[in-house]
């Protein structure tokens, strides 16, 4: 069902079309609830740029239009070659484009957004990737492009940019991902629903200071794409899918990263913190972890969730301090580490991320006693008989926290 947002209000909560409840349809693992999520079906063939909406089910959400890309003899919008460079699509012939990021707001940005074919199950685990492509007119990169998952998502004829936090990032959000100008690199991560979530919009939700870019330098190697560059990071999106992962059952999302040229698996372990108005602030700080991907010192989006109720809780308590506890894998860094040394210093780096984050919230640093537990120390608390090997490595990769 296509459905218009230009119609609606402010929010999506406003719609007033009818549609038909999924909530009795079973989830099945490995089934992508992205509709069209290659942007194969069209509604119409565009003409022009900003026609994202002739893509079945895909829309703006700002008064910004995102672009549709099809094959076919229009130069503009074109694939593979198009205004802004030359691509193949991911999968299929068609793909969407977005600006991120303009140096000075010389370009607004752009936003691309869906409905989900059944809202995601609460509590449960959903992989969710899409990829991006650099264009070859783009004199930036830039980092931030991810995901934001919501029942409503704000909806504007404003050519404003959506500032939210994110729902979704990669995890390595860096330029190692964003700056590919040829083919395409996957953005991937892990999504624990609270249930009832029904749309997605992909594109930058972070300010222009909380975002890195770099300068692009043309290529000379390649002739044969002859474009006139833009002030801006514009990237193709293509491949879009979020599907249900059955924990239960072992499965798992693959995403991968690379450290000491070897694969190594990019699970960040999470569980949901029941918090009750009976706790005590103690009982809610001491109940949060933060957990990590193998070799990364960098917050996932949850772990954010944890350290603001902390903050929250240590602003209310103003005597408290808090002692944060570092912890590596066990084994896996001590192996690693014999390819990259600085592996074996992660709990500190892990430890540095957090106190950073709560001292941008306003926590003192004198509050904050770092406390490293290196790969030493299994995480009893949370490891069964029934992970394998990968989960286990992944429930030690934590910070931990001791309100005193």
């Amino acid at each position: 069902m296509k459905f218009n947002t230009r119609k609606a209000g402010t929010f999506f909560s406003a719609f007033s079309f009818a549609f038909i409840s999924m909530t009795s349809v079973a989830q099945l693992s490995g089934e992508n609830i992205v509709p069209n999520g290659s942007f194969e079906s069209l509604d119409k063939k565009p003409k022009r740029l900003g026609q994202i909406e002739m893509s079945t089910e895909w829309v703006s959400p700002t008064g910004v239009r995102a672009d549709l890309f099809i094959d076919g003899k229009l130069e503009d919008i074109g694939t593979p070659y198009n205004i802004y460079g030359k691509e193949s699509a991911k999968d299929g012939e068609n793909y969407a484009g977005i600006v991120a990021y303009s140096y000075g707001d010389k370009m607004p940005r752009s936003y691309i957004m869906t409905k989900l074919t059944t809202p995601m199950k609460k509590g449960m685990t959903y992989c969710v990737k899409f990829n991006i492509s650099l264009a070859e007119a783009s004199k930036y990169a830039s980092n931030n492009v991810s995901i934001l998952i919501g029942k409503r998502i704000p909806d504007s004829q404003e050519k404003l940019p959506i500032i939210e936090k994110a729902s979704v990032k990669h995890v390595e959000n860096d330029y190692s991902t964003f700056s590919g100008r040829y083919g395409w690199n996957e953005v991937c991560g892990v999504y624990y629903a609270e249930g009832g979530e029904k749309y997605i919009a992909i594109g930058n939700f972070d300010s222009n200071e909380d975002t890195r870019s770099e300068r692009m330098k043309k290529d000379p190697k390649v002739k044969d794409i002859k474009v006139d560059q833009i002030m801006s990071a514009y990237y193709y999106i293509d491949d879009v899918s979020i599907k249900l992962v059955d924990t239960e059952r072992g499965e798992k999302c693959d995403c991968a990263i690379q450290a000491a040229g070897e694969s190594y698996s990019a699970m960040i372990y999470q569980k949901v913190f029941t918090i009750t108005d009976e706790m005590t602030p103690k009982e809610k700080v001491e109940k949060q972890q933060v957990y990590f991907a193998f070799g990364k010192s960098t917050l996932s989006v949850e772990g954010e969730k944890s350290l603001d109720l902390i903050a929250e809780q240590m602003k209310a308590n103003p005597a408290t301090k808090l002692r944060i506890m570092g912890h590596n894998n066990v084994a896996e860094d001590e192996v690693a580490a014999e390819e990259n040394d600085l592996l074996l210093d992660m709990d500190n780096q892990r430890i540095a991320a957090v106190m950073k984050y709560l001292m941008d919230k306003g926590v003192a640093e004198s509050r904050l006693i770092p406390t490293r537990r290196g790969a030493s120390e299994v995480n009893t608390k949370e490891i069964s008989d029934a992970d394998d090997d990968e989960i286990k490595q992944a429930k030690n990769r934590r910070v931990e926290f001791e309100l005193k």
